[in-house]
Parts: C-alpha cells; structure tokens; sequence
C-alpha cells in the first residue's frame, strides 16, 4: 500500500468547507463522511479530513487557533503548470476563498501562490520544474 496522507483540520462550518475543497478541486470520500467530518481527496495519497471543533478536540487538548490570526501550519500542494496553480487560485476565489493572502513566488523554475480557505486555512499552490531549481542551486542532487 502506497504511504498516505490526512491533513486534519478544524472547521466552523462542515457544509461550507465541504463545498469550498470540492469548488477547489478536491472529491468528497462518503466511506470517511459523517456529520462530524468530510474526507476530501486530493489524490490517491493525499486527503484532507475537515472536522467540526467538537470532532477535532477528540485528537488534542490544544486549543483550537483562529487560523485568521494565528498561523497553526503551512501547507503546499503541487500542481502540474503555472496555469494549473492560477487555476486552482481562481477556483478558490470563486468558492469564498481569499486569494494571495501571501506575495505570489516567480523565480522562473518555480511559480507558486496561494489562498486562504473560509476558515483562514492558508494552502500555498506550486509548480516547480525540478531539474531548472537543481540547477540554479535550489536543493542537493539525488544521491
């Protein structure tokens, strides 16, 4: 079985959020959906696990941060183009999302935005041409 990741994330609004990935380009998981939670799929590896408050404090004794004024965590999702990651920029627009809540990136190799989810989570969104980054000095060579 290929290693998998579930990104867990508390939400205010489970309906909302639920609309707002799939505008995004995520698929709902009715197998990991309740009332509580919404598995959302971005790829065969990579889920999103959207959890009411009363759900997420089930995993953690932390409190929960506003993540509009606070920072919890940053994540990043590849895509395939440039005009793959402004896409996705303008799927999220579309749904509710704040888009470039960070100053966009264009280094030429590597291009990337991102946009802030209706709950403030902030999700950056980049292309990268891998062998172009290795070459100008981004990263070390595969071993």
């Amino acid at each position: 079985m290929a290693q998998m990741i579930f990104v867990n994330l508390p939400v205010t609004d489970l309906k909302r959020a639920t609309a707002f990935y799939e505008a995004v380009g995520a698929t709902p998981d009715p197998r990991f959906t309740d009332e509580t939670a919404a598995c959302m799929t971005w790829s065969d590896t990579i889920h999103v696990m959207l959890l009411t408050h009363e759900k997420y404090r089930q995993f953690t004794p932390k409190p929960i941060v506003d993540a509009r004024s606070q920072s919890e965590v940053l994540l990043c999702l590849s895509r395939d183009s440039r005009a793959h990651v402004d896409a996705t920029l303008e799927k999220a627009r579309k749904a509710g999302g704040k888009p470039d809540p960070t100053p966009e990136q264009d280094f030429g190799f590597m291009y990337g935005r991102s946009f802030e989810d209706p709950d403030g989570h902030v999700w950056e969104i980049m292309w990268m041409d891998v062998e172009a980054a290795m070459k100008a000095g981004l990263g070390q060579p595969a071993a």
